[in-house]
């Protein structure tokens, strides 16, 4: 049996039972003054709500811990550029540790939250070990998964557009389709290769589409000499009588005449209700034969939020009150994709967007701090947006701001520079305008990259269960 020392008192121990023992007694300080605000989620609610929680609580006695499956924070409103090839996956990738100036970070799932308890059970990923966590105050704000209505077929043969590795994926899988139609002259084999479509008519599927189609195009027209043009059939399939629900309907015609100049294929009032290899099936009965679904057709909460002891909004989004805790729980505050949150002035639920989980996060660190200080009065949150926009095009864009509706290059332009600024690094932020500059003077990147080998280290065995805090305090020496 390999031993253990202690690096603090040179001790030798036989187990890391002992071990962990000796720790939590002789060199752990447990203090009940210092408090642990966990915070799960790295999202922009996670990360936004972390940042100020270190600046408010600088000089404070709080232990901050923030938990996440992936080891970066991702700027997600330019996830469809990654796919087109515009810019490196990694540019829009920074690392959480890096927002870490007084916080711990652990790279974990999380399994299971006890509310009444105050523990949250979290799972490692190279040995499956499960901790438990103790907190004081919790702060919710892990992200959904793609909502495919429990249709397995739809969820098998599509792509998502969630995560870096969705968005790497969908380009990957462009340049095989690129490279497949240019070896074969059969012109239903090759029109079924270059058949794209993508479920969902709001932002993420607009934006998809018309990166796609842009991508895809260009690509042919550099490089893909023996592939017909004409071949090429790109399809956006909206479930509504429109596109881009979250704009005026007027705006929303304007994008829509752009995608269909531009030779995109809207389909209104259509949904996809099945799916295989080489097809996609629409609920009036056509079947379309394409290589290539894209699913952004809405979210659903993974269930480590849809089943926690609390009530529940739409897709098992939990409620929260206006000063964004969890009602009954005064120390558990939630916001973000998870978060159910009342807009009395309109008398609806804020949306689920970059911009309002940035000012959710503001509003936690603020009423956290009012929490420890023992003021009673807490913050209240309300936003009103200050616009919306969205690149539907090569130099097109759409927006509105403070109520004036802007489209073309003017859009595009807004776009670029608003979200470049908000781009947290600066190095970040040179790394990406250099990936726009670029484009202006050369066509996009058709490497196709292959299978990457990851070595699964699941069989490390530990023969000894390592206690939770709370067990360990309870033990007698």
């Amino acid at each position: 049996m390999s031993k253990i020392n202690c690096n603090n008192c040179n001790l030798v121990f036989s187990s890391e039972l002992e071990y962990y023992a000796h720790h939590i007694t002789a060199h752990k300080c447990i203090s009940t003054s210092i408090k642990k605000i966990l915070i799960l989620g790295g999202g922009f609610g996670g990360i936004t709500t972390l940042q100020n929680i270190e600046k408010k609580f600088a000089n404070d006695p709080v232990e901050i811990t923030i938990i996440s499956n992936d080891n970066f924070f991702l700027f997600t409103p330019m996830l469809p550029q990654v796919v087109s090839g515009l810019i490196h996956a990694s540019n829009i990738s920074t690392p959480i540790r890096y927002f870490c100036k007084k916080a711990k970070f652990l790279q974990a799932n999380v399994e299971s939250i006890d509310l009444d308890q105050q523990l949250v059970t979290i799972q490692r990923s190279f040995d499956n070990k499960l901790h438990t966590l103790e907190y004081d105050y919790l702060v919710l704000s892990l992200g959904g998964k793609s909502n495919y209505f429990k249709n397995e077929n739809l969820k098998k043969h599509s792509f998502s557009m969630k995560s870096i590795e969705d968005a790497i994926a969908v380009k990957n899988h462009i340049i095989l389709m690129l490279e497949h139609a240019a070896q074969t002259g059969n012109y239903e084999l090759q029109k079924n290769l270059l058949t794209f479509v993508v479920v969902g008519g709001g932002f993420a599927g607009v934006e998809t589409i018309s990166e796609i189609n842009h991508f895809v195009r260009q690509s042919i027209s550099k490089f893909y000499k023996s592939i017909n043009p004409k071949n090429v059939n790109v399809i956006l399939i909206s479930s509504k009588d429109r596109i881009l629900p979250e704009i005026n309907e007027e705006l929303a015609n304007t994008a829509l005449r752009f995608l269909e100049k531009e030779g995109i294929t809207v389909l209104k009032n259509s949904r996809a209700t099945d799916a295989g290899e080489e097809f996609v099936l629409l609920n009036n009965g056509e079947k379309i034969s394409c290589a290539t679904l894209i699913w952004t057709g809405g979210i659903t909460m993974k269930k480590v939020i849809s089943e926690l002891k609390c009530e529940h909004g739409d897709n098992g989004r939990v409620k929260v009150d206006e000063t964004l805790k969890i009602k009954n729980r005064d120390n558990v505050f939630a916001l973000g994709d998870c978060a159910w949150i009342p807009d009395i002035s309109t008398n609806s639920i804020y949306p689920s967007t970059a911009q309002h989980a940035i000012r959710e996060g503001k509003i936690i660190a603020e009423n956290l701090k009012i929490s420890f200080d023992s003021k009673n009065q807490l913050k209240k949150f309300s936003f009103n947006s200050m616009g919306i926009m969205a690149i539907i095009g090569n130099r097109m864009g759409i927006a509105t701001i403070s109520g004036h509706d802007i489209s073309g290059i003017m859009a595009w332009s807004i776009w670029r520079f608003y979200y470049l600024s908000k781009i947290p690094t600066f190095g970040k932020k040179i790394k990406v305008f250099v990936d726009w500059s670029i484009d202006f003077l050369l066509p996009r990147d058709v490497t196709l990259i292959g299978t990457i080998k990851k070595k699964e280290i699941h069989g490390i065995h530990i023969t000894d269960k390592i206690p939770s805090i709370k067990e360990q305090l309870s033990m007698k020496f």
